[in-house]
């Protein structure tokens, strides 16, 4: 999908956020790793507590990591002060464009506000002109930037926090579910909207999101994860048609196909039972208890996550040319 050179730009290497539990730890994030590369859209998806956004929230600092690195574009983010420095460059659009904007403040104050904690621009004038662009960048009127998020529509509220988000002009976007709380007809709107930006203005995206069917639409490659971890990583054709692990298998079975034919022929993977809880001790695999393939070794050896195919990584032991089942 795009036009990406060689070499990642943000770098995520064994990052785990815990949290104290009544029990132990709760492993959000438990060990992941992964790269971006520049210019491309990796899409990160899983089920609700899968630790997609705790990842994200890691990843620009919200919350503290336990253990791991971050790296954006060779720069080490665990140094508070590289960082800071480095904050224009990464940028966040969150969930829910109710909660993430400041009801107290107009939009335009809203959309200007990085510029004057950054000191980019000098004078009103120059404020307000930088504002209108954002405005217009974005597909909203700048006439609109004297109003209060409760006069905007879901969807024009995804656009002014998008707005903040490009106004220190960013080299990676992190985007944690940004239309799963729009109508259908907007979803698509700000969907173009983002692929628009990304090629216009040489953006790096972070895609998180639940929908594989809205993931597969925007993503170069996609990385599925379950319980805190990365258990697959493919490019996002190769994912849909050719699946290595179970878990994703069982994702993809669930994405209608616009084909009433195809669709009434599919055969549905069901997960039975529920996600373990992140603060219990699990050995093997994680996802054993409800995987239908699952084999002695998966109940004694956590898999890593392997290269198996160019490109294809997973973390499933049926994914090995000499797989043992029985």
């Amino acid at each position: 999908m795009s036009d990406a050179t060689p070499g990642p730009l943000l770098v995520v290497e064994a990052l785990h956020v815990h949290f104290p539990g009544a029990t132990g730890p709760v492993k959000a994030v438990d060990g992941v790793s992964f790269a971006v590369r520049r210019g491309e859209t990796l899409g990160l998806v899983g089920e609700s507590g899968s630790g997609k956004s705790t990842t994200a929230r890691a990843i620009v600092g919200l919350v503290p990591v336990t253990a791991g690195r971050v790296f954006l574009d060779g720069h080490d983010l665990a140094d508070r002060r590289v960082l800071k420095a480095m904050r224009p460059r990464l940028q966040m659009v969150f969930q829910d464009p109710y909660a993430s904007l400041n009801p107290r403040m107009t939009a335009g104050a809203i959309v200007g506000e990085p510029l004057l904690v950054h000191r980019r621009v000098a004078g009103r004038g120059a404020l307000d002109a930088a504002v209108c662009r954002l405005f217009e960048t974005v597909g909203l009127d700048p006439s609109m930037r004297r109003r209060y998020p409760h006069e905007f529509s879901g969807g024009q509220r995804q656009r002014i926090g998008l707005a903040r988000a490009l106004a220190l002009e960013p080299a990676v976007v992190l985007l944690d579910e940004p239309v799963s709380a729009l109508d259908v007809s907007v979803q698509a709107q700000v969907l173009n909207l983002l692929e628009d930006l990304r090629r216009t203005l040489g953006l790096t995206y972070l895609f998180i999101a639940h929908n594989l069917g809205v993931v597969r639409h925007v993503s170069d490659r996609i990385a599925v994860m379950y319980l805190g971890r990365i258990v697959e990583i493919a490019a996002s054709e190769t994912l849909f048609a050719r699946p290595m692990h179970p878990y994703t298998e069982a994702l993809l079975s669930a994405v209608p196909v616009p084909d009433p034919e195809v669709e009434a022929h599919r055969t549905r993977i069901p997960l039975d039972g529920e996600i373990p809880s992140p603060s219990a001790t699990i050995v093997g695999c994680p996802f054993r208890s409800r995987c239908r393939k699952a084999f002695d070794r998966c109940a004694t050896e956590a898999p890593a996550l392997v290269e198996h195919r160019p490109e294809q990584w997973a973390a499933c032991h049926l994914a090995e040319p000499d797989a043992v089942t029985r």
